[in-house]
């Protein structure tokens, strides 16, 4: 089995290249400016071939899909890569901010898909797009642009594993609540797993493994009669 991880080799990305690859996949994980970060996962983790790659050019995904093939037909995409880039209400984020998280957390994951299912016609795989639980909370007043567009994740999700049923790919999302990756202090707000965790009914903020076991079952044969849907993985927000 040979799957792609965009973003695959920091926080939930990495957590995900683990899972995949202690159930015999070999990963082929992107990503754009941590090296460090993606030379310690590859040295860690030996079937994993990174890839330093920007998903959202074209330059980038067709060098993506190329180092894929070089591994074996592929047969899984995890469409990870995203990003909120700020927090706050929608009238304080600047448009470039708005254009750059629709394009990654979007654009990119419809784009990946699409190539992925021009490889997969004939042979079967599966695609899982990671969206999120703000897609159907808003996130008002922290990132209305990035639940926007992780609710068109969640459209691709429904529509796309529908089209492409009848050929052998299946398509689910999984929808993580708050993590505590670097996605916040990349957004500038370290400290927000801490303060939303006491209104999470579980009451903690979730970890990147309590996201990787799931999207791993997504590709064994336990789950082969599921598409088309989302897993909600939110800690009951």
């Amino acid at each position: 089995m040979t799957t792609i991880v965009t973003g695959g080799t920091r926080g939930i990305g990495a957590a995900i290249t683990r899972a995949l690859v202690a159930d015999g996949h070999k990963v082929v994980a992107s990503y754009v400016r941590d090296d460090a970060s993606a030379e310690a996962l590859a040295d860690e983790l030996e079937p994993v071939h990174v890839v330093r790659a920007d998903v959202t050019t074209a330059e980038g995904l067709d060098a993506l899909f190329a180092a894929a093939e070089q591994h074996g037909p592929l047969t899984g995409l995890v469409n990870n890569a995203g990003a909120t880039l700020h927090v706050g209400p929608l009238a304080d984020t600047e448009p470039e901010i708005i254009r750059s998280v629709i394009d990654l957390n979007l654009t990119a994951a419809v784009l990946c898909a699409r190539r992925a299912v021009q490889v997969m016609t004939g042979r079967g795989g599966t695609i899982v797009n990671i969206s999120s639980g703000a897609a159907t909370l808003g996130s008002p007043g922290e990132y209305v642009h990035y639940a926007a567009a992780k609710a068109g994740v969640d459209a691709l999700t429904v529509g796309l594993g529908k089209e492409v049923a009848a050929l052998g790919i299946r398509v689910v999302g999984v929808a993580p609540g708050t993590i505590r990756t670097d996605i916040h202090a990349d957004a500038g707000d370290p400290g927000r797993p801490d303060r939303v965790a006491p209104r999470v009914p579980l009451g903690r903020a979730g970890e990147p493994g309590d996201i990787a076991g799931a999207v791993a079952w997504l590709f064994r044969p336990e789950a082969a009669y599921v598409t088309a849907t989302t897993i909600r993985i939110t800690g009951g927000m």
